[in-house]
């Protein structure tokens, strides 16, 4: 068992100047379902799913797992953060990350360029470094992804590799935390 898994889920909820960050609740399940039928965060991720297909296999309380991070502006959901183990794959420069968090983040498009992606990662890698010290996180996203890519680079995330993916070139990179002064 790793030391993420060792960590009590879901944490407090995580406040920042704007943002909530805490468990999904059942209230959440229209903008989950909105999140992935929308065709401009399914063009970063494979492609939107069928709202008909979503509306019946969305659970009553969506998103309730280890490492998912609702986050919520004036009491609404306008995405996720999520930190999740990366699980063995048979090939591609991506089992480097392999048994590290993967930090991934999905936004409602009326939330976009405000921030609120930076601000909510930020958050999430800073409760990650006191839960787990010394632990680094990755992240993957799309090279053509241009305002990930700067959220990455912005966040602090050293590219480690380039390869192809889902018939697209993708940026991989490491975030390592800054050891306390102590």
């Amino acid at each position: 068992m790793t030391d993420f898994e060792r960590v009590p889920w879901p944490p407090a909820p995580i406040d920042t100047a704007r943002l909530r960050l805490r468990a999904s609740e059942a209230r959440d399940r229209a903008a989950f379902i909105e999140l992935f039928a929308s065709p401009e965060v399914g063009a970063h991720l494979g492609g939107a799913r069928p709202r008909d297909e979503l509306e019946r296999a969305v659970p009553e309380v969506p998103g309730r797992r280890r490492g998912l991070f609702v986050v919520e502006l004036d009491g609404a959901m306008v995405g996720t953060v999520t930190l999740e183990r990366r699980a063995a794959e048979p090939s591609g420069d991506r089992c480097r990350h392999v048994g590290r968090a993967e930090l991934g983040y999905m936004f409602l498009p009326g939330a976009w360029g405000f921030g609120y992606a930076a601000e909510a990662c930020a958050a999430v890698l800073g409760w990650f470094a006191v839960s787990c010290p010394g632990e680094p996180v990755a992240l993957c996203t799309r090279i053509d992804n241009g305002p990930s890519l700067r959220l990455a680079r912005k966040l602090g995330f050293t590219e480690v590799a380039r390869f192809e993916e889902y018939g697209a070139e993708q940026w991989s990179g490491v975030w390592e935390p800054v050891p306390s002064a102590g």
